[in-house]
């Protein structure tokens, strides 16, 4: 039986390719979830759903939603890392093990970056590998379910 796993990206990641590229790569939101799916597929899982949202509560919805259709979540909450009690709590009510993913290393950057509210709630913090950071958090699950 795989293991079923959900992608969430938050604010901003849609625009990733465009947007400071220095910081987030060069490469599109829709190759780099290309790339994830390919990943997921040479591990084994089974990709329930990537999904995007700018909007806290509908990361909320979602990781609800899903909740009985997941055995671990990798996403990289943007800016909502660092503050976001609610998308924290969801995380934690949902019982499954979770990978904080980043594409740029949080610490050597502004010092607000150094703090997530989301980590203590998470098995584990993958940053600093631009996309490839997603394939390292899928293979930590891959490993922890």
């Amino acid at each position: 039986m795989k293991k079923r796993v959900l992608v969430i990206h938050g604010p901003n990641i849609n625009l990733t390719g465009e947007r400071e590229t220095g910081v987030y790569g060069k490469d599109s939101f829709d190759a780099i979830n290309r790339e994830i799916r390919g990943w997921a597929e040479e591990l084994g899982l089974e990709l329930v759903e990537i999904f995007q949202s700018n909007s806290e509560g509908a990361i909320i919805d979602k990781i609800q939603e899903k909740r009985h259709e997941i055995d671990g979540i990798a996403a990289n909450m943007g800016a909502y890392t660092h503050y976001s009690i609610a998308i924290r709590d969801a995380i934690a009510s949902v019982h499954v093990p979770c990978i904080e993913v980043h594409f740029s290393n949080v610490h050597s950057r502004e010092e607000f970056r150094h703090h997530s509210v989301i980590a203590p709630v998470c098995a584990g913090v993958v940053c600093g590998f631009g996309k490839y950071s997603y394939l390292l958090a899928l293979q930590g699950l891959a490993k922890l379910m």
